[in-house]
């Protein structure tokens, strides 16, 4: 399995949604490598997709739909709960159904 974990360093939320990727990781006995990538600049941000940090991807596929229209750049995500809240941290249901996905 190919995860990448992306991130533009001025969001903060980064250090925590990573931290909780590693674990739930470890809880699923995940044991592939995580790829940490810094978005740097715009022309990076455009060429990789970047909706904005933090944004993971299992095998070259956001954990979440994003709309055809998406915006790419050097920006804070956002991520809705099941209860339809808003947070800046992927939440970790998101994170297991994107993994059972790609395993089967």
């Amino acid at each position: 399995m190919n995860i990448e974990f992306l991130y533009y360093k001025d969001c903060p939320s980064h250090e925590t949604a990573l931290h909780r990727l590693l674990d739930i990781l470890e809880q699923e006995e995940v044991g592939d490598p995580v790829q940490v990538i810094e978005v740097k600049t715009m022309e990076q941000a455009r060429a990789l997709r970047f909706p904005g940090s933090p944004t993971i991807r299992i095998d070259g596929k956001d954990i979440t739909t994003l709309p055809e229209d998406a915006v790419y750049g050097l920006t804070c995500r956002a991520y809705y709960r099941e209860d339809g809240r808003i947070t800046p941290l992927p939440p970790a249901d998101l994170i297991r159904g994107a993994l059972t996905n790609a395993q089967e």
